[in-house]
């Protein structure tokens, strides 16, 4: 169904195929790391890249160039083609028979001048340029299913909408964003990839014995206190607002940071400023444990020594913890040293506790009560996938944030304001009666004294 901001329009779908490798590739089981086959990363992660016409490119179709690249791209890559086996401990393995990944066609009656100016998740309609598959019992399984679903959907104006989604147990965001690079390499005339890819998940194997050195609080719910309205709120009691942190927000934060915290990033400020004016908009009791749980990417790191070309699972979540009293009494600078402190815990030791964990706990999904979920993807580089039809209008995730209920997760994505300028957009869904609390919060702390 359109939203108000397009014109009425209905998606006309071809017929999925599955698209293998070009040529023979190995016939092999390859094991997942211990990291990947976690409880939360069995899903599909969702992104949309919108394409305006080129002059260039006038009568070439960008689905067929996309999938002839795609099943070049699937040599090299070609447990992508394959299929996840559960084998004992839950532990997930991939079967490279090159099955193939799931490809869509699709037609619409719409201009990439349609969707606006359109910058941040989530796309308009998203639903309708990305396929799904089947669900059992409202989950959506990844076993024996394809570990990639694209749909390339050519708008009338010559344009077209390139949507995908990726089995996170087989790659995370950066690993997705290479093999997506790969097969733009391949569609405009690249003889092969520039990065050959490296599967290397033996980094993350779990140690002999398992021994977890760190206290993981992301994967064990807080103690005590009533059910978090967060996960109890029905999704129509919810509202759904974009804030922008541009020049002006992260100034007004930055007067307000302690003196040596006055450097810290981006990312930092806006976290703690999320998290600290979503805790008192909430309202929880001042005993109440809260926390902040973010994604720290271990590549680049020294201590991590990630072979080139890795495309697996290379991050952990790492948690900001203290009660809803301690915060809001703390203020920003307390948020922050909080933010700071867990963001340093992760080295190559505390993944591999992860990876111990995994196997004694038999894989948990992570924590959600009282927990604020946040990925940043405003680095991942999204626009600059290029099939030959030049930078995309709108590159990155499908979705606000991932999983079944609204507001415990988010992605912080970089966008531009209404002034044009350079900011990272956040899409909060509270409560409707904590909405306006929220935003009277945040006003507050961001704010130029």
């Amino acid at each position: 169904m359109a939203s108000s901001l397009l014109p009425a329009f209905a998606v006309r779908r071809g017929e999925p195929v599955l698209v293998a490798p070009a040529e023979q590739t190995p016939r092999e089981t390859k094991t997942l790391s211990d990291i990947d086959d976690g409880e939360g990363m069995r899903f599909y992660s969702s992104g949309i890249h919108l394409y305006r016409a080129n002059p260039d490119k006038q009568g070439v179709d960008p689905a067929a160039v996309i999938r002839e690249a795609l099943a070049r791209a699937l040599v090299p890559y070609y447990p992508l083609a394959g299929r996840l086996r559960e084998e004992a401990g839950r532990k997930l393995v991939v079967d490279c028979e090159a099955q193939g990944v799931m490809f869509v066609e699709a037609d619409v009656d719409l201009t990439a001048a349609d969707f606006g100016d359109v910058q941040s998740p989530p796309f308009p309609c998203f639903e309708q340029f990305i396929l799904e598959s089947t669900t059992v019992a409202g989950v959506e399984p990844v076993i024996d299913r394809p570990l990639l679903y694209i749909q390339v959907t050519r708008l009338k104006c010559g344009g077209f909408i390139f949507g995908q989604r990726f089995c996170h147990c087989v790659a995370d965001a950066p690993g997705g964003m290479q093999f997506e690079k790969a097969v733009c390499e391949l569609a405009c005339g690249a003889a092969a990839p520039s990065i050959t890819p490296s599967w290397g998940r033996e980094m993350f194997m779990a140690r002999q014995p398992p021994q977890p050195s760190y206290p993981h609080l992301e994967y064990s719910e807080p103690a005590g206190g009533p059910v978090d309205r967060m996960l109890t709120t029905p999704p129509g009691d919810v509202a759904r607002v974009l804030f922008f942190f541009g020049p002006r927000e992260i100034a007004g934060l930055r007067q307000r940071a302690p003196p040596h915290m006055s450097r810290s990033s981006r990312f930092e400020l806006v976290a703690a400023c999320i998290w600290l004016g979503r805790t008192a908009a909430l309202g929880y009791g001042a005993d109440e444990e809260v926390r902040l749980s973010f994604i720290v990417n271990a590549r680049g790191r020294r201590d991590v020594p990630l072979p080139e070309g890795f495309y697996g699972n290379a991050f952990a979540y790492s948690v900001a913890a203290t009660t809803a009293g301690e915060l809001c009494a703390g203020g920003l600078g307390y948020a922050l040293e909080l933010v700071k402190k867990a963001k340093s815990a992760v080295t190559y030791d505390y993944l591999l506790s992860v990876a111990d964990l995994m196997v004694l706990r038999g894989r948990p999904l992570f924590a959600l009560s009282r927990t604020y979920i946040v990925s940043d993807v405003s680095h991942a580089g999204f626009k600059s996938v290029d099939f030959g039809w030049g930078e995309a209008v709108y590159g990155g995730p499908a979705k606000g944030g991932e999983g079944p209920i609204p507001g415990v997760t988010n992605y912080f994505s970089r966008s531009k304001n209404r002034k044009g300028e350079e900011s990272t957009v956040v899409p909060i869904s509270l409560p409707k009666d904590a909405m306006d609390k929220f935003q009277l919060e945040v006003e507050g702390l961001t704010a130029e004294i």
